[in-house]
């Protein structure tokens, strides 16, 4: 089988989607599957919807587009602010997009007027991640002025939690954004039907005693793919993390006792290319590196160590057994690693638990942009 590759097990994401939606919904907060890190591949975004999602969101319109172009017909949103030059395949393709910049909104209004249609547009507020966001001062103002811009409609608001910050959301940032929906309403009237607090980070907030108040929606990504707390890097109970590994083939295995001395041209490229100098460990080349993935996003084997990575090898140290040439070694990845090898071209995608018309389940090898079947 090709390699490298990465194994996906449908199964396990659709697992994860469904206790995530049961437990959420419990406490009336629906699930929109964030499909970005693995570039919207049809077959996870499907099993997200069977687990229950009511939506996809994306962040970039090929991926959009690629999931249309499988059948998708479920509501899919745009989640960063659309390019202006992306105005027509944003209508065609998106029910609602995440917007901060007016300028974009009348594009979108302009658009959609165009095609006929209505786009949703949904306001992001800043909540102190320090990214994208109306300021909340503004937020009034901003809804009033979709309001009245024709060709889109208001359909609510949201806020992004540990993106740029990695601090995770807290019962008082969820009760602020609370009173904005109300403040909106209260200047606006009824107009706020959808409160998306936020996504994997808010994990901890959502699932526990406290009030969710206005919220009722999380865009999940990485809790649903992984099974991970984007802040912390634990594990999420009730959720599988091994959802999707990575394999990668030797092509050297040996004992190099002699240290190399070098100076980096780059030092910021050096953290990653530090060799040990001991002559009774078995250092491997796997036939991998930061142009497929992202190496220091790779989970090793007990006993299996990261040693350095380039663009094409990653070394590993192997203690004293030396792993035959052309044998494989399998690897966990965290999100970085998963969003890098998913958009890698020389990186095959293996599906496992994609149903055929005769309901048996067969394995795929696929390709970014071709299907290999």
């Amino acid at each position: 089988m090709t390699s490298p590759r990465v194994e996906i097990n449908l199964g396990k994401i659709q697992a994860n989607a469904r206790y995530l939606v049961r437990r959420l919904g419990a406490r009336r907060i629906s699930v929109t599957g964030v499909t970005k890190a693995v570039c919207g591949h049809p077959d996870v975004a499907e099993a997200m919807l069977e687990g229950g999602v009511t939506g996809l969101a994306d962040a970039r319109i090929k991926n959009v587009v690629r999931m249309r172009q499988a059948g998708i017909t479920c509501p899919i949103s745009m989640i960063r602010a659309p390019l202006l030059s992306e105005m027509e395949d944003v209508i065609n393709s998106c029910d609602t997009s995440y917007n901060t910049e007016m300028a974009t909104i009348l594009k979108l209004g302009a658009a959609a007027n165009k095609q006929g249609t209505s786009h949703g547009v949904i306001l992001t507020v800043e909540m102190g991640d320090m990214r994208e966001g109306v300021m909340p001062e503004d937020l009034e103002d901003a809804a009033a002025r979709v309001i009245a811009t024709p060709g889109v409609a208001l359909e609510g608001i949201a806020a992004n939690f540990a993106c740029m910050g990695n601090v995770a959301p807290t019962s008082d940032d969820i009760a602020r954004l609370s009173g904005l929906a109300d403040q909106v309403e209260g200047a606006c009237g009824p107009v706020v039907d959808l409160v998306s607090g936020g996504g994997s980070a808010n994990l901890p907030w959502a699932l526990s005693e406290v009030s969710t108040g206005r919220v009722n929606n999380l865009r999940l990504g990485e809790a649903i793919l992984l099974g991970t707390d984007p802040v912390t890097g634990h594990p999420i109970t009730g959720l599988h993390t091994d959802a999707f590994t990575i394999f990668a083939e030797v092509i050297e295995t040996s004992r190099k006792p002699r240290p190399l001395l070098t100076r980096s041209i780059a030092p910021e490229l050096g953290m990653l290319k530090l060799v040990r100098n001991d002559d009774l460990r078995v250092r491997t080349i796997l036939a991998v590196g930061q142009q497929d993935t992202d190496a220091s996003g790779l989970t090793f084997p007990s006993g299996i160590v990261i040693i350095g990575a380039t663009s094409d090898h990653t070394v590993v140290d192997t203690a004293k057994s030396a792993v035959p040439v052309g044998s494989e070694i399998k690897m966990g990845m965290k999100y970085s690693a998963l969003m890098r090898a998913m958009s890698a071209p020389d990186v095959a995608k293996v599906v496992h638990g994609k149903q055929t018309m005769n309901g048996k389940a067969k394995d795929r090898e696929t390709h970014p942009f071709l299907t290999l079947v």
